[in-house]
């Protein structure tokens, strides 16, 4: 604890990282303090009162509605100013990184180094715009299709507005949120600590977790047939092993060694000769390349087919109750496609992500080599294979984890809750959390060592 505390003054001491920390935090707050202002025309009581109902009901965190809503820290489930949060930003950056596999423009862009980011920086902004106009009148139809007919509501909950403006009025007021939240997100990577977009969808989904603590801990105690205050802490240590599972998940390396051959070089004129000895390094090839995007690509396709398959089975109860089952956190046919699907998308995303070829170019260009194996082809090869083994094993675990939520369900933990046993919340949250700590620390290693070479302080 001393030792905490000592490195939360040393923070402090640095004014350059206490000024983008406190600069991130505030721009954190005002995201989210517009996740809790209602679009104009829309009472929140309405919404209030028929999210009641859901969780009344157990519903609220199933299906499409409740995985978009935890990404929003619960905007995009109380029709707010940035109800369609960052999710649409996120869309536009994965429809690019799949089409620079095919289209050569985007190909070129990619290696065009600081020009090419600027400009695929430029079309990602376009297509979120694009991507808004679609989503957001989406948004306030479903809204309005679910919250409206409650006829047994009265009249004050209605939760819409009856103007013809209100459509197009509230659909640019959301694509100006979607592009806000953007702007916020770029200001904290560029002036603060963090990637910005990850510490948004952080911020959103970790605002959620002291509610599901307390209504865990209450129906626990109070409700639960699990044996109370036991069951408590067995869920606690459970859930800290889970977090320590993924965070090995998120830092786990496969080192490949790679030696520098010696160089002997020539300058002046009087021939004088510099010889730089051989150097021995390392490629880290993660064991978890592909990140959190095998589950968000898995959990978007595997309720693809509940939401269109609603619109044609029509009332057919049987029908519907096969689709359901792909609809439940906790069913065992929506967990064991799930599960398939990641172990599927974490080889086709590490496949487009890691670059091997360019890797093996680009040491044979350097002098560089893998003791054993011959530059070029070779390498390549031998890049590939090794991660294509600890791929596997890495996509294993990462099905495991994000199928926790629905597993621990059925031992009787709530859906709330269960969530951030496993899942993209954790995931992101882990990954998130080590990043912006990676980054600290390099601030207090730097200017500790600056300092020590100085006046022994560190430096202010």
């Amino acid at each position: 604890m001393r030792s905490f505390i000592q490195t939360i003054q040393n923070i402090f001491k640095i004014t350059e990282l206490r000024d983008k920390i406190l600069l991130t935090l505030g721009l954190l707050l005002v995201y989210r303090i517009g996740t809790h202002i209602p679009l104009p025309g829309i009472n929140p009581l309405g919404i209030e009162n028929y999210m009641a109902q859901l969780q009344a009901a157990g519903e609220q965190q199933n299906g499409l509605l409740g995985i978009i809503s935890a990404f929003t820290g619960g905007a995009f489930t109380r029709a707010t100013l940035l109800g369609l949060g960052i999710m649409p930003y996120i869309s536009a950056s994965i429809v690019l990184q799949l089409m620079g596999m095919a289209v050569p423009y985007l190909q070129k862009l990619q290696n065009d180094g600081e020009s090419g980011r600027k400009t695929l920086n430029q079309i990602t902004r376009w297509l979120t715009i694009a991507i808004c106009l679609v989503q957001a009148p989406s948004y306030l139809i479903m809204f309005q299709s679910m919250i409206i007919p409650m006829d047994a509501a009265p009249q004050a909950y209605y939760s819409f507005a009856s103007s013809s403006w209100f459509y197009p009025v509230a659909t640019l007021i959301l694509v100006t949120g979607t592009m806000f939240t953007m702007w916020l997100g770029e200001k904290i990577t560029d002036k603060g600590i963090g990637n910005g977009i990850s510490l948004i969808i952080m911020v959103g989904i970790i605002a959620t977790l002291p509610q599901a603590i307390i209504e865990e801990f209450n129906y626990q105690v109070n409700l639960g047939e699990n044996g109370g205050y036991v069951f408590v802490l067995v869920e606690a240590i459970l859930w800290l092993l889970v977090i320590l599972a993924s965070v090995l998940l998120v830092k786990a390396v496969r080192r490949v060694t790679v030696q520098y051959a010696k160089r002997v070089q020539a300058s002046g004129s009087s021939y004088t000769r510099s010889v730089t000895n051989a150097v021995r390094d390392y490629i880290p090839l993660k064991v978890n390349a592909a990140g959190v995007m095998p589950i968000i690509f898995a959990q978007a396709i595997v309720l693809l087919p509940v939401q269109v398959g609603s619109y044609f089975v029509g009332d057919d109860p049987e029908k519907m109750s096969v689709l359901n089952e792909f609809g439940k956190l906790d069913g065992i046919a929506y967990n064991i496609t799930f599960a398939v699907l990641i172990i599927i998308f974490t080889f086709f995303y590490t496949a487009i992500t890691i670059p091997v070829n360019q890797m093996a170019d680009g040491l044979k260009r350097s002098g560089g080599f893998v003791p054993g194996i011959k530059p070029g082809l070779e390498t390549s090869n031998y890049l590939d294979d090794i991660l294509s083994k600890i791929t596997f094993p890495g996509a294993i675990f990462l099905a495991i984890i994000a199928i926790l939520p629905g597993i621990v369900m059925n031992f009787g933990i709530q859906q709330n809750f269960a969530m951030f046993f496993g899942g993209t919340s954790l995931i992101i949250l882990v990954g998130v959390a080590i990043d912006t700590i990676q980054q600290i620390n390099a601030y207090l290693l730097n200017h500790h060592y600056d300092g020590l070479m100085e006046s022994g302080r560190a430096k202010h």
